[in-house]
């Protein structure tokens, strides 16, 4: 790529030199307003508004991105008039962040013209570009950037367990910029470039999804009718397994499974399941994960030992149960479990896999959006078919072998898939930077 003809040191670590008809802005002075989002109060029937969390940034494209289903809240008339987002607002990650991934990340807003106000939380600190002066995606990119080379570290305060951005210091920062036309030409430049990019990322995304619906498939074939081709089967009684090995028993829970609750053990290690990685040991550096609080006295929670069955009964519905390789202890609302089984691991691949996830959706029922309660009683009598130890243990080693093929070669996409996003942002930052020239001869 070519580079401008004369450059002059800016002064700032993460810019360093720019081009000499560049010019310096306060970020301040690029905005019309700037002011917090609010968290509101809990919905009702008659108010009950979008409220964008930082949960909802997807930082791989700077842009919000509703996974799950939107956060509602209730809002006053003067909050609606005066904080619901507009397109091209710049929304800012204030408080959160870590030592890994800093405080500070920027998405752009644009949901079109809906009829319905959207409103943001408190987390984040809506910043609303002076359009007539720079491009609302320009100065995203350019900010964006900043994280990235870790200039925001200046604006970090750090307190116990959270960081938060000084806005008084971030806000005064200065910042350097091209013409409005050359901006323009930058973002269009770089709206190419990622393009070409996003969908090389979006193939190779494509090839990973279907690796694990292989991986699924596999599991769940593996331990429903075993790796035996010759053995004979018979029918399961169950519409979505058809039919399993003869030799196979066929048990309740209940007869594999003892509920337990064992609390007072505040000090030990907090855990969690998360349904596609299991149990695993919770980040507590703060004491909220978006706004799910985790109270200061844990002595209600539950302690479980590696080897005891937990099940989140709010998402078993969703598969978010497994065996536990940690102790800790987990939120009063699971259900702990003792097995009753020598092989742990195949218990934890067969009940997990997708062959049995359905029993647990069948067993819950609804009690309010997006969660589900898990009947005591229905998770005793969810059937399990159960092969010989031998053949257990044959199962797990065969598991182990082709799942770790797949997972291998899944590893080496994502390493391109994080290799191709380097290469996006630095094209992005060189560019934004004037490192590079875009503009034609």
């Amino acid at each position: 790529m070519k580079r401008y003809d004369t450059y002059t040191e800016s002064g700032i670590s993460w810019i360093g030199k720019i081009p000499s008809h560049w010019e310096m802005r306060s970020l301040k002075s690029l905005l019309s307003t700037n002011y917090s989002g609010e968290w509101g109060n809990e919905p009702t029937p008659d108010n009950a508004y979008v409220c964008v969390r930082v949960a909802d940034f997807n930082f791989n494209s700077n842009v919000v991105e509703f996974i799950d289903l939107p956060t509602h809240r209730s809002y006053s008339t003067k909050d609606i008039q005066k904080k619901q987002l507009q397109n091209s607002d710049i929304l800012l990650e204030k408080s959160g962040g870590g030592d890994k991934t800093p405080v500070g990340r920027v998405v752009l807003w644009s949901k079109g013209e809906e009829a319905s106000p959207f409103m943001c939380a408190n987390f984040i600190q809506v910043l609303r570009p002076k359009t007539n002066e720079v491009s609302s995606k320009y100065l995203l990119l350019l900010l964006s950037t900043l994280h990235i080379k870790d200039g925001i570290r200046l604006f970090i305060r750090q307190t116990t367990g959270i960081q938060n951005l000084t806005l008084r210091s971030y806000l005064a920062q200065s910042l350097y910029l091209p013409p409005q036309e050359e901006q323009e030409a930058i973002v269009a430049y770089l709206d190419e470039k990622c393009a070409q990019i996003d969908r090389y990322v979006t193939s190779l995304e494509e090839r990973i999804e279907r690796l694990g619906e292989l991986r699924q498939a596999l599991i769940a074939e593996a331990v429903t009718r075993g790796i035996n081709p010759q053995a004979p089967l018979r029918p399961s009684g169950i519409p979505w397994l058809g039919e399993t090995p003869q030799h196979w028993e066929m048990r309740k829970l209940r007869q594999l499974i003892e509920l337990f609750s064992d609390k007072g053990h505040p000090n030990e290690q907090l855990l969690s399941v998360v349904r596609e990685l299991g149990v695993v040991v919770r980040n507590v550096d703060s004491k909220e994960e978006n706004h799910n609080y985790i109270p200061d006295d844990l002595s209600g929670y539950k302690r479980i030992r590696k080897g005891d069955f937990a099940i989140n009964k709010m998402k078993a519905w969703q598969g978010s149960y497994a065996v536990s390789g940690h102790q800790g202890i987990v939120s009063p609302a699971y259900y702990t479990c003792h097995l009753r089984l020598k092989n742990k691991e195949f218990f934890n691949m067969a009940i997990r896999s997708q062959a049995y996830v359905p029993f647990f959706t069948q067993n819950s029922k609804g009690i309010r959006v997006g969660q589900w309660d898990l009947s005591p009683v229905g998770l005793k009598e969810i059937p399990f078919f159960l092969p010989p130890q031998e053949e257990q243990e044959a199962i797990v080693a065969y598991l182990d072998e082709k799942t770790t093929q797949i997972d291998r070669y899944t590893g080496q996409l994502e390493e391109m898939i994080r290799q191709m996003r380097d290469l996006r942002q630095t094209i992005i930052s060189e560019a934004v930077t004037g490192k590079i020239c875009v503009l034609p001869n």
